[in-house]
């Protein structure tokens, strides 16, 4: 792997983790509230920046990731937690997929970074562009993130 590559999963990693320690001192039950003037809550949030990197991938290549379809009615962008259901993962399973998933994406995705595919509607053309793409929307979401622990405050 090349080290440029090596990087990228390990600021993948890293900002992955910032999301996972901003969780810090949030309860279940706090992550479920959506304040006012808010569309969704910690816990979409989470499932949302989850599923996000799997849909751009899929995208890109074409080919079916391990995310469930369940998560696109539950998470996708314009979905709030109204779409939930008992089946929807719970904020703890769901800070375990966001663990998980920076090394899940290295294993299935790292020796293949640099293939290049039809231009997706931003013109990306390899997983790397994609990856770099989901990095800002992580950052984006863990300002959401951050906006309702302050108003849970």
């Amino acid at each position: 792997m090349k080290e440029r590559h090596i990087i990228l999963f390990k600021q993948l990693e890293t900002y992955r983790q910032e999301i996972l320690d901003s969780l810090n001192g949030i309860s279940a039950s706090e992550a479920e509230i959506v304040p006012n003037k808010f569309k969704n809550n910690i816990r979409w949030n989470m499932g949302h920046i989850y599923l996000d990197q799997y849909l751009w991938i899929e995208a890109l290549t074409k080919e079916k990731t391990e995310v469930p379809d369940t998560f696109r009615k539950w998470f996708s962008y314009g979905t709030t937690p109204v779409y939930f259901s008992v089946e929807t993962p719970s904020y703890i399973e769901l800070k375990k997929l966001l663990k998980e998933q920076p090394f899940k994406l290295m294993e299935k995705y790292g020796h293949r970074l640099e293939d290049e595919y039809p231009p997706t509607e931003m013109g990306m053309r390899t997983i790397e562009q994609v990856l770099i793409r989901t990095i800002f929307h992580e950052g984006m979401h863990l300002q959401a993130i951050n906006d309702i622990k302050k108003w849970l405050q």
